[in-house]
């Protein structure tokens, strides 16, 4: 299976060179609820006690087209839902993505905003890992909360997911149940978890990017200082409460900006660029280094008319 991968020294920049912010794309800014927290909380997961089904997921291949058909219900225990912080119920809502499988990385990072999702999991779970929660309800502010934060309470549960108004079911980070069915171990390379949006595979904290099993670690830290105040930001220290209180440091980790690396896996014996899922920052990719398929474009954030952003209900 042809794949073009570049080093990871060699894309380490590309989000400096491409002015990437991991901001949201979006052009209103109304519609969304106003917040005004600029503290990071304990993030508390609901506990996962409930069953919900059936489950209905195919993933066929065809010519150099991947294909994978969901109702996006997750075949793991989940939270209850609705919850205090979720007031939405999991339904099932049928959705067809494809992806190539010939995948290459483009001249630039595609950034996701709330406008792609960024990958479906093997069981047709998304991985959506951005909240539409912006400081002051205003998107155009520069202040996006992170769904992991803690600073907004979002109901997540301990798949480090919740549930959109429509009823998506969603991973906001790591998807404990499903690591937990596909047998994932700390001393072996991570079974593979999903497909991103640019057709890249989507493995979980562990790779072998020499060859050899290795713990994989994000390139994020938390910013040095103060936000800035006043009309120009939340103020407060840079403690995670904001997906901008983050910055990445080439080199810093394992992973480039957009949490991918080279790895051989059983899946892919030659090698290939990958996706990681990682216990910090971002958690979940923010950026993909090759072009997302349109069938991960969900219309939000493209102005008037682009698909009904988010209303002023809780994610």
């Amino acid at each position: 299976m042809p794949h073009t991968y570049r080093p990871a020294a060699a894309i380490a920049g590309l989000a400096v060179a491409a002015g990437l912010s991991l901001t949201p794309i979006l052009t209103q800014a109304q519609g969304f609820r106003t917040h005004t927290a600029t503290q990071s909380q304990t993030v508390r997961p609901v506990a996962t006690t409930r069953s919900v089904g059936p489950t209905e997921v195919s993933i066929s291949t065809r010519g150099r087209t991947r294909t994978i058909t969901t109702n996006g219900v997750p075949n793991h225990r989940v939270g209850a839902f609705p919850n205090r912080g979720n007031p939405h119920q999991i339904a099932a809502r049928t959705r067809v993505f494809s992806v190539t499988t010939a995948p290459t990385q483009a001249r630039r990072p595609t950034e996701l905003g709330v406008r792609y999702i960024m990958g479906v999991a093997i069981n047709g779970v998304v991985f959506d890992p951005m909240a539409a929660e912006f400081y002051q309800g205003n998107p155009r502010s520069g202040w996006n909360y992170d769904a992991l934060g803690g600073a907004v309470p979002l109901g997540v549960d301990a798949n480090h997911a919740h549930v959109q108004r429509d009823g998506t079911y969603h991973y906001h980070g790591i998807p404990t149940g499903l690591l937990e069915q596909v047998g994932w171990r700390p001393t072996t390379h991570s079974p593979l978890v999903g497909w991103a949006a640019d057709g890249f595979p989507i493995y979980a904290l562990t790779g072998a990017p020499t060859g050899q099993v290795q713990s994989m670690q994000s390139s994020y830290r938390l910013r040095d200082g103060q936000r800035p105040g006043g009309a120009s930001g939340p103020g407060g220290r840079y403690d995670g409460a904001f997906v901008e209180d983050y910055e990445y440091v080439a080199g810093l980790g394992d992973l480039d900006a957009c949490n991918g690396a080279f790895t051989v896996s059983a899946e892919f014996p030659n090698g290939t660029y990958a996706y990681f899922l990682t216990e910090g920052f971002p958690y979940i990719p923010r950026c993909l280094t090759g072009t997302p398929d349109a069938s991960f474009d969900t219309g939000r954030g493209r102005g008037p008319g682009g698909g009904g952003g988010p209303r002023p209900q809780r994610p």
